[in-house]
């Protein structure tokens, strides 16, 4: 084991993976690599699952700060980080409202285009508005193909690639058991990349961007975590100035949200004319073996372990306690 310098001052962490999402196995994944990393540092880590004890009973253990490892939603849309809040322990990755804003792909969205940031056109489909009446005259507005998901679930989980107008209904239906609303969006037709972001405000920084090619381009929930199919490149191969182009869209995405600590966004290439499209923002992206932000680190010479005490290190609250008024875990600020 190498004990880093810091670790020690890092004092008792909670790793938090798992819960109740539709990610919970990614999140398990996740989270185990994350505590195995954080230890092999030296730094008292410890496993907690908020689907097994309620996230309260951290309070009182003697954790110092808390890294987030849990995906989707009670874990990465602002529900967590607002409980921790109230607790006054320090966290990894955004705060409650750049959380629950990115969770939600069409908030996101809106975001984004008042900011004049690049998105596909989408429309949002309400319960009331999921009967076929409805539902057969989107691709009218959006074209074919076109993308129907789930707006607040990560993972692919849920998405279909819509060819035909007679696949609307069963592609509307699938998303709306992981969501109430349903999100239908533009499909970019290009290259699929992801860049990761650390750093908070005007010291966040882009790291590498990694190209993606999936079989048929179909990167879903099997070809992102389950299968050696899916090639990705770092050094994604892009142009020079295109790479550029993109660590600064998502730069000003990120900032745009509110983001802190780390982040991951996902965009589209669009073949025709070479424009990026942001598609989401991760606020707790993934980090399994096959996820992107490790790899986009490795690329810079920034091993695993040291990225997970990185970000352990940015851990923060949204609001400090003032001067001398107590703190909700009963010590003084």
């Amino acid at each position: 084991m190498t004990v880093d310098a810091g670790a020690m001052a890092m004092g008792k962490v909670a790793v938090l993976m798992g819960g109740s999402s539709a990610e919970r196995e990614i999140s398990l994944m996740s989270g185990r690599g994350v505590l195995q990393a954080l230890r092999a540092r030296g730094v008292d880590a410890h496993a907690f699952d908020p689907a097994e004890q309620p996230v309260l009973a951290l309070r009182g253990e003697g954790y110092s700060r808390v890294f987030i490892a849990l995906h989707g939603r009670q874990g990465e849309d602002g529900s967590v980080q607002g409980a921790l809040e109230l607790m006054g322990l320090p966290y990894t990755g955004s705060g409650v409202m750049a959380s629950a804003i990115a969770m939600d792909k069409v908030m996101t969205k809106r975001v984004w285009l008042a900011e004049g940031l690049p998105t596909p056109r989408w429309v949002w489909l309400a319960p009331e508005r999921q009967q076929r009446e409805h539902v057969i005259t989107v691709p009218d507005a959006l074209g074919l193909p076109l993308i129907v998901k789930p707006p607040r679930e990560g993972s692919s989980i849920g998405v279909t690639k819509v060819e035909g107008y007679s696949q609307m209904q069963d592609a509307v239906m699938l998303a709306a058991k992981f969501d109430a609303d349903v999100l239908c969006e533009e499909f970019i037709d290009g290259d699929e990349v992801t860049c990761p972001v650390l750093g908070t405000g005007a010291d966040a920084v882009a790291l590498p961007v990694v190209r993606i090619q999936a079989p048929q381009g179909a990167y879903d929930y099997q070809n992102k975590y389950f299968t050696d199919v899916t090639q990705y490149h770092c050094p994604s191969g892009l142009p020079a100035d295109e790479e550029r182009e993109i660590q600064r869209i998502v730069l000003a995405a990120y900032r745009t949200l509110g983001c802190r600590g780390w982040g991951r966004a996902d965009l589209m290439i669009r073949a025709s004319d070479r424009k990026p499209f942001l598609l989401e923002m991760n606020t707790s992206p993934g980090m399994t073996g096959h996820s992107l932000v490790p790899m986009s680190a490795r690329a810079l010479g920034i091993p695993y372990e040291d990225l997970c005490l990185r970000v352990l290190a940015s851990a923060a609250l949204d609001a400090k306690p003032l001067a001398g008024q107590q703190s909700p875990t009963g010590g003084h600020a």
